[in-house]
């Protein structure tokens, strides 16, 4: 018998086995990988081989962006104007909407988060809120800012993650971009009283619509995201002696800042709306002071602090898949009035009539294009100058200011695949639809 040995001899090629894949990990430390994987079983390697270490993930990317790059036609004219129009789509963007939209939405949005009481959402437009009050308060609400589907996301992240209901935010966001009032009366002044009249009942009837189907489908993992209320929290409970009135009165504040710095020319057409874009910074300045004030009398330090950190965080949430997705419509579709990859004349040519195709396209088509607030008037004065019908145009006004591949980025940062999918097709088969009819019955 022999005391001393603790294996049978039968193990000694494995234990050798063993020190030689120890040695052998601590030479592939370099190169990301382990020395498991070439010494493991075929099953193991394969399970393994599925986890890229972060080296190997930067080295496919550089990889994918050489080939992108070897194989793309920078020489062509279409993919130089698409390149070109990416970034001024982009800078055009910065310009025009960051620091009087977005930046004041990111404000509105982490005031909500933490300035809002949660069970007042909760109670007004959560999942078993009253509907009636519910989508009237979502639909009202995103219809009074009147802004772009880009500056509604920060606002739709801000109550749908302070407790608010899929149905009643769902109708919030379609109803900011599309419920706007002065759009609503360029439509009926350049394309038409009857179109602005079918924009402005569509859009309505399609917010609750949107809402409560997005609501009956994914009902119970709404109401089941509703059940912990420390999902909600804005961070660590400070003890707030404001009423609700002051709070209340106090987003009213914010909210008409955003109004007001965004407030469009009628062009002469109504006088008293004219008087108050020429005043609209010195109006939003007033509001401004008013603002200091109520921070300074009715809030915290510690208070404040939150708001901005709450603030930044949705800006970093956001901002990144908002260029990128600005980047890439420019790209295909350019800025209005410019062709980028996609020339125009090809999508004016599928648009025309009435059919079930025409009227599904224009819908996909103004969803993943970009619209500034208003520019989706002359681009359709165009398109139904290029021969355009008005069942595919009525299908594209409902679709497009409502969505955008930007917009479409971030929803899915929110809500995830599955959700996103379903409220784009919902838009599109609803767009296409009531295209059809108001082009059957009074085109």
């Amino acid at each position: 018998m022999q005391h001393g040995r603790r294996f049978p001899i039968a193990d000694e090629p494995q234990r050798n086995l063993a020190a030689f894949q120890c040695e052998l990990s601590g030479w592939n430390r370099g190169f990301g990988l382990q020395g498991e994987e070439y010494m493991s079983s075929p099953t193991q390697t394969q399970s393994q081989s599925q986890r890229l270490s972060p080296a190997n993930r930067r080295l496919l990317l550089i990889i994918a962006g050489f080939l992108v790059v070897f194989f793309t036609p920078f020489e062509a004219a279409r993919v130089s104007a698409g390149i070109r129009e990416s970034f001024l789509l982009l800078s055009y963007y910065a310009r025009e909407h960051v620091l009087l939209c977005l930046i004041p939405a990111f404000f509105i949005a982490g005031a909500i988060m933490v300035f809002l009481n949660q069970q007042a959402v909760i109670k007004y437009l959560g999942p078993t809120a009253a509907k009636p009050i519910a989508y009237s308060v979502g639909a009202v609400s995103g219809s009074v800012l009147s802004v772009c589907s880009c500056t509604v996301l920060p606002l739709f992240k801000g109550i749908y993650q302070k407790g608010a209901g899929l149905g009643p935010a769902v109708a919030f966001l379609y109803s900011g971009p599309a419920i706007n009032v002065m759009a609503i009366i360029l439509t009926a002044r350049v394309l038409g009283l009857q179109l602005g009249i079918a924009r402005a009942v569509g859009s309505i009837v399609f917010a609750v619509i949107l809402g409560l189907s997005m609501h009956f489908i994914f009902r119970r993992e709404d109401e089941e995201r509703t059940t912990n209320a420390a999902m909600f929290s804005a961070g660590v409970d400070i003890e707030r002696p404001r009423s609700l009135r002051q709070d209340t009165g106090f987003m009213a504040i914010l909210i008409l800042i955003l109004v007001f710095l965004n407030w469009p020319s009628a062009e002469g057409d109504v006088a008293l709306w004219d008087a108050i874009y020429r005043a609209r910074y010195l109006i939003a300045g007033g509001l401004g002071v008013v603002m200091l004030v109520m921070i300074k009398r009715w809030f915290a330090r510690e208070e404040v602090g939150e708001w901005a950190g709450a603030t930044r965080n949705f800006a970093l949430q956001i901002t990144p898949l908002l260029f990128l997705g600005i980047l890439i419509a420019g790209f295909l579709l350019g800025r209005p009035g410019h062709e980028a990859l996609i020339p125009e004349h090809y999508i004016a040519n599928l648009v025309g009539g009435n059919s079930l195709g025409a009227n599904v396209f224009a819908a996909v088509a103004g969803a993943f294009m970009y619209f500034a607030t208003l520019t989706e008037v002359p681009i359709m004065q165009g398109l139904i100058g290029a021969g355009m019908g008005q069942g595919p145009a009525l299908a594209l006004l409902l679709a497009g200011p409502s969505l955008s591949l930007p917009a479409m980025l971030v929803i899915h940062g929110e809500l995830g695949t599955t959700k996103t999918v379903t409220y784009i097709a919902i838009v599109v088969a609803v767009s296409s639809l009531a295209g059809m009819f108001y082009g059957a019955v009074f085109a």
